[in-house]
């Protein structure tokens, strides 16, 4: 194993990003047998853990930050090949400095880890864009949100890292929203997932549970379902009549499925 770390970063609070983080971590290792682990890089404000009902935590990655332990002893099971190593809900500032290294140091124990960044420009997302090996941008399709996506993109770009696409959420189909094309003009990246407003997203953060897993045939869970796929390097078929109809009548892949198929070339 030599895992690929994958950031999840928005410099916008609201826009989905851990739930995105946690709900592709959780099919990665569901549904395409992925050794997978999902990391709270969040250090100010986290709440991965909170997805999964990981409310008290033992250790965390701020005791490992701190020297206090070994990484190992701060990453917890959830389930078959799905690890989380949360951060402590009672945060308290700690150095970033060690974070590369001690991420660096599990690749060789899964194909994929994944990072939920800080939604502030600070040193805290600075620390997920230059341990990730490729970055993905969450926006939502407003301009406000998007000038904040084009700072994020500036920043990665400073450090040299990949930016590898932008997933646009919480999408109503309204006139005024951004499409995305002009999204793709403005950025220069390839949009590889469009996720619409869905309330089923709402219930299953109250449950503690991913949409993938409470709600699997929702519109959210498809959308998170094919840039899964993308990422694994498998191929996804909506299992849905009204998809398939859709299908028999379209003229070829959409912008979006055209572009997570090249995601999926440049790694398999």
């Amino acid at each position: 194993m030599h895992a690929r770390i994958l950031g999840f970063i928005s410099i916008k609070g609201g826009v989905g990003k851990t739930s995105t983080v946690a709900n592709i971590g959780t099919l990665l290792a569901k549904d395409y047998g992925k050794s997978v682990l999902l990391v709270d890089a969040n250090f100010s404000g986290p709440n991965l853990g909170l997805h999964f009902g990981f409310t008290q935590p033992q250790h965390t990655l701020h005791d490992v930050l701190e020297g206090r332990i070994p990484v190992q002893r701060a990453i917890y099971e959830h389930l078959p090949g799905l690890h989380l190593l949360p951060a402590s809900l009672l945060s308290r500032r700690v150095t970033t400095e060690p974070f590369k290294g001690i991420i660096h140091s599990l690749r060789n124990q899964y194909d994929f880890i994944l990072l939920d960044s800080s939604p502030c420009l600070n040193e805290e997302i600075l620390a997920t864009i230059t341990t990730s090996d490729e970055l993905y941008i969450l926006t939502t399709p407003d301009y406000v949100t998007l000038a904040s996506t084009l700072h994020a993109l500036k920043t990665a770009r400073q450090k040299k890292v990949k930016v590898a696409g932008i997933l646009i959420n919480k999408i109503r189909g309204k006139k005024y929203e951004l499409d995305m094309n002009q999204i793709e003009d403005i950025t220069h990246v390839p949009v590889v997932s469009l996720l619409t407003f869905d309330e089923s997203m709402l219930k299953a953060v109250s449950k503690t549970t991913p949409v993938a897993v409470l709600s699997p045939r929702a519109e959210a869970a498809i959308q998170y379902r094919k840039l899964s796929a993308a990422l694994a390097g498998e191929r996804y078929n909506d299992p849905r009549i009204l998809s398939k109809v859709k299908k028999l009548f379209s003229k070829g892949l959409s912008k979006e499925e055209i572009n997570r198929a090249v995601l999926m070339e440049s790694h398999y």
